[in-house]
Protein backbone atom coordinates (compact mmCIF):
# COMPACT_ATOMS: atom_id res chain seq x y z
CA UNK A 1 0.00 0.00 0.00
CA UNK A 2 1.50 3.34 -1.08
CA UNK A 3 -1.28 5.90 -0.68
CA UNK A 4 -4.15 6.41 1.74
CA UNK A 5 -7.59 5.52 0.39
CA UNK A 6 -9.06 8.20 2.68
CA UNK A 7 -6.96 11.29 1.81
CA UNK A 8 -4.38 10.11 -0.78
CA UNK A 9 -1.51 10.84 1.61
CA UNK A 10 1.60 8.67 1.61
CA UNK A 11 1.60 5.49 3.67
CA UNK A 12 4.31 4.35 6.02
CA UNK A 13 4.62 1.13 7.96
CA UNK A 14 4.85 1.72 11.70
CA UNK A 15 3.50 0.42 15.00
CA UNK A 16 0.70 2.82 16.01
CA UNK A 17 0.50 3.94 19.61
CA UNK A 18 -1.35 1.34 21.69
CA UNK A 19 -0.82 -1.36 19.05
CA UNK A 20 1.66 -4.22 18.98
CA UNK A 21 2.42 -4.83 15.31
CA UNK A 22 3.39 -2.88 12.21
CA UNK A 23 0.45 -1.36 10.29
CA UNK A 24 0.03 0.79 7.21
CA UNK A 25 -0.48 4.34 8.54
CA UNK A 26 -1.15 7.53 6.55
CA UNK A 27 1.54 10.17 7.16
CA UNK A 28 -1.00 12.93 6.41
CA UNK A 29 -4.28 12.04 8.17
CA UNK A 30 -3.04 9.30 10.51
CA UNK A 31 -5.58 6.71 9.36
CA UNK A 32 -4.51 3.16 10.19
CA UNK A 33 -5.20 0.74 7.34
CA UNK A 34 -5.70 -2.69 8.91
CA UNK A 35 -5.08 -5.78 6.84
CA UNK A 36 -6.87 -8.89 8.00
CA UNK A 37 -7.05 -12.50 6.80
CA UNK A 38 -9.39 -13.46 3.99
CA UNK A 39 -12.20 -15.92 4.73
CA UNK A 40 -12.60 -18.76 2.23
CA UNK A 41 -15.96 -20.50 2.59
CA UNK A 42 -16.97 -23.68 0.86
CA UNK A 43 -18.68 -26.99 1.28
CA UNK A 44 -18.34 -30.71 0.89
CA UNK A 45 -21.39 -31.47 -1.30
CA UNK A 46 -22.62 -35.03 -0.70
CA UNK A 47 -25.03 -37.01 -2.86
CA UNK A 48 -25.60 -40.70 -1.99
CA UNK A 49 -22.12 -41.06 -0.43
CA UNK A 50 -20.50 -39.38 -3.43
CA UNK A 51 -18.70 -36.04 -3.32
CA UNK A 52 -19.10 -33.29 -5.91
CA UNK A 53 -15.72 -31.90 -7.01
CA UNK A 54 -14.88 -29.13 -9.46
CA UNK A 55 -11.90 -29.08 -11.79
CA UNK A 56 -10.42 -25.60 -11.60
CA UNK A 57 -10.37 -23.47 -14.76
CA UNK A 58 -8.45 -20.65 -13.07
CA UNK A 59 -5.14 -20.16 -11.34
CA UNK A 60 -3.85 -21.02 -8.88
CA UNK A 61 -3.85 -24.74 -9.58
CA UNK A 62 -5.84 -24.67 -12.83
CA UNK A 63 -6.71 -28.21 -13.94
CA UNK A 64 -6.69 -29.60 -10.41
CA UNK A 65 -9.76 -30.76 -8.50
CA UNK A 66 -11.30 -29.00 -5.52
CA UNK A 67 -14.39 -28.64 -3.41
CA UNK A 68 -16.50 -25.60 -4.32
CA UNK A 69 -15.15 -22.74 -2.22
CA UNK A 70 -14.05 -19.13 -2.54
CA UNK A 71 -13.66 -15.79 -0.86
CA UNK A 72 -16.51 -14.58 1.27
CA UNK A 73 -18.19 -11.37 0.10
CA UNK A 74 -19.43 -8.48 2.18
CA UNK A 75 -23.04 -8.69 3.41
CA UNK A 76 -23.22 -12.49 3.47
CA UNK A 77 -22.82 -15.16 6.12
CA UNK A 78 -20.24 -17.92 5.83
CA UNK A 79 -23.04 -20.37 5.00
CA UNK A 80 -24.36 -18.06 2.29
CA UNK A 81 -20.84 -17.73 0.88
CA UNK A 82 -20.46 -21.53 0.74
CA UNK A 83 -23.84 -21.88 -0.97
CA UNK A 84 -23.06 -19.07 -3.46
CA UNK A 85 -19.64 -20.49 -4.31
CA UNK A 86 -21.19 -23.90 -4.97
CA UNK A 87 -23.67 -22.33 -7.36
CA UNK A 88 -20.97 -20.23 -9.10
CA UNK A 89 -18.48 -23.08 -9.49
CA UNK A 90 -20.75 -26.10 -9.99
CA UNK A 91 -24.22 -24.71 -10.84
CA UNK A 92 -25.44 -26.89 -7.99
CA UNK A 93 -27.91 -26.25 -5.20
CA UNK A 94 -26.96 -27.48 -1.76
CA UNK A 95 -28.38 -27.51 1.73
CA UNK A 96 -25.59 -26.28 3.98
CA UNK A 97 -25.12 -28.27 7.17
CA UNK A 98 -22.66 -28.08 10.03
CA UNK A 99 -19.21 -26.53 9.91
CA UNK A 100 -16.86 -29.47 9.33
CA UNK A 101 -13.31 -28.17 8.96
CA UNK A 102 -11.63 -24.90 9.81
CA UNK A 103 -8.11 -24.36 8.48
CA UNK A 104 -5.85 -21.52 9.64
CA UNK A 105 -3.27 -20.63 6.98
CA UNK A 106 -1.42 -17.66 8.52
CA UNK A 107 1.39 -17.81 5.94
CA UNK A 108 -1.08 -16.78 3.21
CA UNK A 109 -3.46 -14.79 5.45
CA UNK A 110 -6.45 -17.07 4.90
CA UNK A 111 -8.97 -18.98 7.00
CA UNK A 112 -10.84 -21.83 5.27
CA UNK A 113 -14.30 -22.86 6.49
CA UNK A 114 -15.73 -26.02 4.91
CA UNK A 115 -19.31 -27.04 5.70
CA UNK A 116 -20.92 -30.42 5.21
CA UNK A 117 -23.67 -30.05 2.62
CA UNK A 118 -26.29 -32.14 0.86
CA UNK A 119 -26.54 -31.85 -2.90
CA UNK A 120 -30.31 -31.51 -3.26
CA UNK A 121 -30.34 -33.31 -6.61
CA UNK A 122 -27.69 -34.71 -8.96
CA UNK A 123 -27.91 -31.65 -11.18
CA UNK A 124 -24.67 -29.73 -11.72
CA UNK A 125 -22.41 -28.38 -14.45
CA UNK A 126 -19.20 -26.37 -14.66
CA UNK A 127 -19.49 -22.70 -13.74
CA UNK A 128 -17.18 -20.03 -15.15
CA UNK A 129 -14.32 -21.00 -12.83
CA UNK A 130 -14.57 -24.75 -13.51
CA UNK A 131 -13.54 -26.98 -16.40
CA UNK A 132 -15.57 -29.93 -15.19
CA UNK A 133 -17.76 -31.08 -12.30
CA UNK A 134 -18.19 -34.67 -11.26
CA UNK A 135 -19.43 -36.91 -8.45
CA UNK A 136 -16.76 -39.15 -6.92
CA UNK A 137 -16.66 -42.06 -4.52
CA UNK A 138 -13.64 -42.46 -2.24
CA UNK A 139 -12.07 -44.91 -4.71
CA UNK A 140 -12.49 -42.63 -7.74
CA UNK A 141 -11.33 -39.30 -6.28
CA UNK A 142 -8.26 -38.03 -8.16
CA UNK A 143 -6.18 -37.96 -4.95
CA UNK A 144 -2.96 -37.00 -6.76
CA UNK A 145 -4.66 -34.13 -8.56
CA UNK A 146 -6.35 -32.28 -5.70
CA UNK A 147 -5.70 -28.54 -5.73
CA UNK A 148 -4.96 -27.71 -2.09
CA UNK A 149 -3.96 -29.42 1.18
CA UNK A 150 -7.18 -28.13 2.78
CA UNK A 151 -9.20 -30.13 0.26
CA UNK A 152 -7.14 -33.30 0.67
CA UNK A 153 -7.40 -33.17 4.48
CA UNK A 154 -11.16 -32.45 4.41
CA UNK A 155 -11.79 -35.42 2.13
CA UNK A 156 -9.55 -37.71 4.20
CA UNK A 157 -11.42 -36.73 7.36
CA UNK A 158 -14.80 -37.18 5.67
CA UNK A 159 -14.15 -40.72 4.46
CA UNK A 160 -12.64 -41.70 7.83
CA UNK A 161 -15.68 -40.27 9.62
CA UNK A 162 -18.06 -41.91 7.15
CA UNK A 163 -16.68 -45.35 8.06
CA UNK A 164 -17.14 -44.55 11.76
CA UNK A 165 -20.57 -42.98 11.14
CA UNK A 166 -19.54 -40.01 13.27
CA UNK A 167 -18.61 -36.62 11.86
CA UNK A 168 -16.34 -34.50 14.04
CA UNK A 169 -15.56 -30.81 13.59
CA UNK A 170 -11.84 -30.16 13.17
CA UNK A 171 -9.72 -27.02 13.49
CA UNK A 172 -6.31 -27.33 11.84
CA UNK A 173 -3.31 -25.01 11.60
CA UNK A 174 -1.32 -25.34 8.38
CA UNK A 175 2.13 -23.83 8.01
CA UNK A 176 4.15 -23.85 4.79
CA UNK A 177 6.17 -27.05 4.39
CA UNK A 178 5.14 -28.30 7.81
CA UNK A 179 2.96 -31.05 9.11
CA UNK A 180 -0.66 -30.47 9.98
CA UNK A 181 -1.43 -29.52 13.56
CA UNK A 182 -4.91 -30.46 14.58
CA UNK A 183 -6.35 -28.20 17.28
CA UNK A 184 -8.77 -29.84 19.69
Amino acid sequence: MNYCSHCSGEITTTIPQGDNRPRHVCTHCGMVHYQNPKIVAGCLPIYQNQILLCQRAIHPRAGYWTLPAGFMELDETTQQAAERETWEEACAKVEIGELYTLFNLPHINQVYLIFLAQLTQPTFSPGEESLSTELFTEDTIPWNNLAFPTITKTLEYYFRDLKQESFTFRSIDIAPHASYKEVK
